[in-house]
């Protein structure tokens, strides 16, 4: 979880010689790894991440641009965060290399608080849309997590025929998700069964569904919220 906007301002001077300089860091490298490693954590538009428990990006950026700071400090503000996260946050040390760290750092500081959307190649370094609806067959349902580490299934709905079901949730991405399944959609509803939360692997869940509508969603906290569940019909 990177700093908030007062954490910021107390250390914007100290670290105002660690301005990022162009030609020193991958964009697309940066963007990849924010998604996978912060944008559980943190929104961040460009990026299409949308985590709730750190500080919301560009809103923060925002506004120490808008007191005089210029964009060229936001990168060594995030790099010192990133390598040394503070103990009494939540935050945990990640498992990147100083040269990821500041991959990291230009992404933020080139998208933050910045208007409009990523083009060329930023726009295609992590894919964020949806496959079609998943199909059981033969009694298997199998729905995915994004393999980038966006807080998302690859599908946003499924379909299924009543009767026993075993429903399978793979993660390839290497942030905890899991896949619950409730009666009914919408916030509220009765909660059937749930896969474990894994960082990587496969897990199912066995289930005997009648015709209806029911919610799928990850369970990790703050991920349903930011957009993590999707429909399943039952017929």
């Amino acid at each position: 979880m990177l700093l908030g906007v007062t954490a910021m301002a107390c250390i914007a001077v100290g670290v105002g010689g660690c301005a990022l300089k162009a030609g020193q860091s991958s964009l697309v490298t940066g963007k990849i790894l924010f998604v996978k490693h912060c944008g559980s954590c943190h929104t961040l538009a460009r990026a299409d991440t949308k985590g709730s428990i750190g500080p919301n990006l560009d809103a923060a950026f925002a506004e120490a641009l808008q007191v005089g700071e210029g964009r060229g400090i936001i990168g060594g503000i995030v790099k010192q965060q990133v390598e040394y996260p503070s103990s009494a946050g939540l935050m945990p040390k990640l498992p990147l290399s100083e040269r990821q760290a500041t991959d990291i750092a230009a992404y933020v500081q080139y998208a933050s608080a910045k208007p409009g959307k990523d083009t060329g190649l930023l726009a295609t370094a992590v894919q964020s849309g949806t496959l079609p609806p998943a199909v059981e067959k033969n009694g298997v349902l199998a729905i995915s997590a994004n393999p980038q580490g966006l807080l998302a299934y690859t599908v946003k709905a499924a379909t299924a025929t009543a009767g026993p079901i075993t429903i399978t949730m793979s993660n390839t991405s290497g942030v905890d998700h899991n896949l619950a399944l409730q009666a009914g959609t919408g916030s509220t509803g009765t909660l059937l069964g749930h896969t474990p939360i894994e960082s990587k692997g496969t897990a199912s869940l066995k289930l005997t569904l009648k015709a209806g509508k029911y919610t799928f969603y990850c369970e990790v906290p703050g991920h349903r919220a930011a957009g993590m569940f999707g429909t399943l019909t039952v017929k």
